[in-house]
């Protein structure tokens, strides 16, 4: 890849690719170190691109797979799970009115099952298409669309559960 043309593509999708990955961080040092790498990787083996989806897609897939091998990585050097630090900052449907509700909605977020977990992130807070979600999954953007609509039912039904 050209000098040029990697950086038009760094300049057109890094910030997308970010937003992606501090979906699946929710830590502005990993989510930065963790694009920085998936753009150095996707400039270094270009010849991997095939041109069989767009290139917003093929860097998420790349981010994702990095933040695979990183999690795994980490579980291996650490004997205790990390604490998850529920994201504040976003307002999910606009349903959240103050810190206990909103805690109470990561809280249900976080113990949602995959793949509604990550659609549900990947939509709501990566402002991702349903299409490019499908895409990073390899699936339909119908089955993204379906998968989203089912994560709300469930997290809808576990608010009503708490009364939130």
């Amino acid at each position: 890849m050209d000098k040029d043309t990697a950086e038009k593509l760094y300049e057109v999708f890094y910030m997308k690719v970010f937003s992606y990955v501090m979906t699946l961080t929710r830590d502005k040092d990993d989510a930065m170190e963790i694009t920085q790498e998936a753009f150095f990787r996707a400039i270094k083996t270009d010849q991997a691109f095939r041109g069989e989806s767009e290139s917003y897609t093929w860097l998420c897939a790349i981010a994702k797979n990095i933040f695979i091998d990183e999690t795994r990585r980490r579980k291996r050097f650490t004997e205790e799970p990390e604490e998850d630090i529920p994201d504040v900052r976003k307002d999910i449907e606009g349903r959240l009115t103050d810190k206990e509700s909103s805690l109470k909605i990561h809280q249900i977020l976080h113990s949602l099952e995959e793949p509604y977990k990550e659609v549900f992130q990947l939509r709501v807070f990566g402002e991702l298409s349903f299409k490019e979600i499908g895409a990073i999954f390899g699936k339909t953007e119908t089955w993204a669309r379906v998968t989203y609509h089912r994560a709300r039912l469930k997290i809808t039904e576990r608010m009503e559960e708490h009364e939130i």
